[in-house]
């Protein structure tokens, strides 16, 4: 999935974009304290409210943003495309490096991973550090988006968010209609058919839909498989979903244009459905726009 994420970002013109209140990366306005401080999550605690937030994990920013932390975010990692306004910058996710992320004076910095022994080196620069990892389950997201408000004085926006996305959750897997037979699927990590088991963060969007996944057998310990064509052939899934359909990816046409690949029914009923590569590679807020494609892809086969 990281190597994904990563062709993905790398075809975006990396830029320096103004923070969401309108002023500089290395200006921001400040904003009033929600919450009393100190407040402590896991390992980190601060002191007062953070002016000065760098975030290395896209995921993490979106948080941010979403629970209005923006106007503290000073600067974002390269591959944080989303919102606009986040100030990205050429700071690695992936690579970091303590000195190019000190040189932004930040009183906190939010990450995914402890890659390149970051977290050791911030720390004894004297900067606080929240991990954030990759989700496992919804309630992982919520729970993040929770530890953020604290930290950022932004509680009752946190926790507005994570009610706001239960109650769309919820509303979208009400809307279902009932089937018979469950529908099967098959998820396009990439045209090598490397995909994902419902064991997955992204697995577990599908199950809650209702689908069944043509990856999991024989495959309980492997959560990113790579499936050959006749195991694909073999299933013949009832609805694709390319996670590759990013700009000079994959597209139901050149899907259908694979040898064999016509007489699958997923092909034959246009049951192809090419996903945002972003919303669907990050465990943030916009879940519930991939929870929504996927129910719309659903409801558009029908009850038979």
């Amino acid at each position: 999935m990281r190597r994904i994420v990563a062709a993905l970002a790398a075809i975006a013109t990396i830029t320096l974009a103004t923070a969401a209140c309108g002023g500089t990366p290395n200006d921001p306005q400040p904003t009033e304290a929600q919450d009393g401080y100190p407040v402590t999550v896991g390992e980190v605690t601060l002191d007062r409210q953070p002016q000065r937030i760098v975030s290395l994990s896209p995921s993490l920013t979106e948080m941010l943003f979403a629970i209005d932390a923006g106007p503290q975010v000073v600067a974002v990692d390269e591959y944080s495309t989303y919102p606009e306004q986040a100030p990205r910058t050429d700071l690695s996710g992936y690579t970091p490096n303590a000195e190019a992320v000190a040189t932004y004076q930040p009183d906190l910095v939010v990450l995914d991973t402890d890659s390149n022994g970051i977290v050791a080196a911030l720390r004894e620069l004297g900067i606080p550090v929240y991990i954030g990892p990759a989700a496992s389950t919804v309630d992982d997201t919520y729970r993040q988006i929770t530890e953020l408000g604290m930290l950022t004085g932004r509680r009752a926006e946190a926790q507005a968010l994570v009610t706001r996305m239960k109650d769309d959750l919820a509303k979208l897997l009400a809307d279902l209609p009932e089937r018979e037979e469950p529908l099967t699927y098959f998820y396009e990590l990439d045209n090598t058919y490397y995909t994902v088991t419902s064991q997955t963060f992204i697995g577990t969007l599908f199950t809650a839909a209702g689908l069944v996944n043509i990856a999991d057998e024989g495959n309980a310990d492997n959560p990113y498989p790579q499936l050959s064509e006749e195991r694909i052939f073999a299933a013949d899934p009832d609805l694709i979903f390319l996670a590759d359909a990013y700009p000079g990816g994959e597209t139901p046409e050149t899907v259908a244009a694979r040898p064999g690949w016509a007489d699958l029914t997923a092909v034959r009923n246009g049951a192809i459905v090419p996903l945002d590569p972003d919303v669907a590679s990050r465990w943030g807020p916009r879940i519930v726009d991939l929870q929504r494609a996927i129910v719309d892809a659903v409801t558009s086969l029908g009850t038979s």
